[in-house]
């Protein structure tokens, strides 16, 4: 048992599926919580209300793409849209380290202005707070996000059923490489940007039109998307097989991830969501992804059987089959 918090236990892997469970769920036990999805749903009247919060720590905190503030808003909104949720408002805590340049300052919240607007969606409550220079690492956001859910509309990760096909909008790995760009420790140089997006307008609309078929949303942040389809397939106790050929990577992405040992599917994105739906809807959902330019490259890239249990495997190429784990969280810390 580890004594000590490290970097893997940021990073959306198996040590911070370890850490959550031993620390977290032990103590903050409910039915709710133990769900593990994006957003808590909480009945309140004849309303069912989406509930999430998260922190936002990317280094650099400007990156190409997009900066940590468009990051926080979308971050948000996401997470409520893969429960079905419209948001209805999000509220924004500032740590700034004493130091941090008024005029960063300035161009992040104006970014999260710009997002909140683009995604519909207002800035309701915040705080500030300013720490000793080196107590905090430039700028950090924590937000929380409300929104309402339709009475039809039931999705989470613990839904997905043997025979349903995974769908992902997009390319995967595109913020984590844009990221590791933005840092410049290696010299790299690609023509890349972070995915980073608000996804509601794309999604809601089609979570309405088929509220019985769609049964899991998820978006593929930390620990990209094998780490995510792990967490998926122990939820709903199922198998996913996935196809190698039919998942879209950009050519810069893995280039940039074979330069670096790393792989695609581990990498984060933060504009792309997987669906896992009812097979006979499948082929009727990507082309309504298609019509728009945030879900263009959308794919079916997988499906869910009722073997094994709990594990997530994928075909080459070539015709062999391997087990596609869950991250170590070691890959690339700090990534959102």
């Amino acid at each position: 048992m580890k004594t000590q918090v490290t970097l893997a236990e940021g990073g959306g892997g198996e040590a911070t599926a370890d850490l959550i469970k031993r620390v977290f769920w032990s103590r903050f036990c409910n039915s709710e919580l133990l769900k593990g999805n994006d957003a808590s749903i909480l009945k309140v009247a004849n309303q069912r209300i989406a509930v999430t919060t998260d922190s936002f720590v990317v280094t650099p905190w400007q990156f190409p793409g997009g900066d940590i503030g468009r990051l926080a808003i979308c971050g948000t909104v996401n997470d409520l849209t893969m429960m079905g949720a419209e948001s209805l408002g999000i509220t924004a805590g500032f740590i700034i380290e004493e130091g941090f340049a008024v005029r960063s300052l300035e161009t992040i919240v104006q970014s999260m202005a710009d997002t909140a607007l683009e995604a519909g969606v207002q800035i309701v409550a915040g705080d500030t707070k300013v720490v000793n220079k080196g107590a905090a690492d430039g700028i950090f956001i924590n937000t929380t996000g409300i929104g309402v859910v339709d009475s039809g509309i039931q999705l989470g990760g613990e839904l997905a059923r043997d025979g349903d096909r995974v769908i992902i909008t997009g390319t995967v790995g595109d913020h984590g490489a844009a990221v590791i760009l933005a840092r410049e420790e290696l010299g790299l140089r690609a023509r890349l940007c972070s995915d980073v997006a608000p996804l509601n307008h794309l999604l809601l609309p089609l979570v309405k039109r088929f509220p019985d078929k769609i049964r899991v949303l998820r978006d593929p942040t930390r620990g990209g998307l094998a780490t995510t389809l792990n967490e998926i397939a122990r939820q709903s106790s199922v198998l996913i097989r996935l196809e190698e050929k039919a998942i879209p990577v950009k050519s810069e992405v893995q280039g940039i991830t074979a330069l670096l040992g790393l792989e695609s599917l581990y990498l984060a994105n933060e504009g792309k969501a997987i669906l896992i739906c009812d097979q006979e809807i499948s082929e009727q959902l990507l082309d309504l992804l298609h019509k728009d330019p945030l879900a263009k490259e959308a794919a079916v890239i997988g499906r869910v059987s009722s073997e094994n249990p709990g594990l997530v495997s994928i075909s080459s190429e070539i015709g062999g089959e391997r087990i596609l784990p869950m991250g170590s969280g070691e890959q690339l810390p700090r990534i959102c």
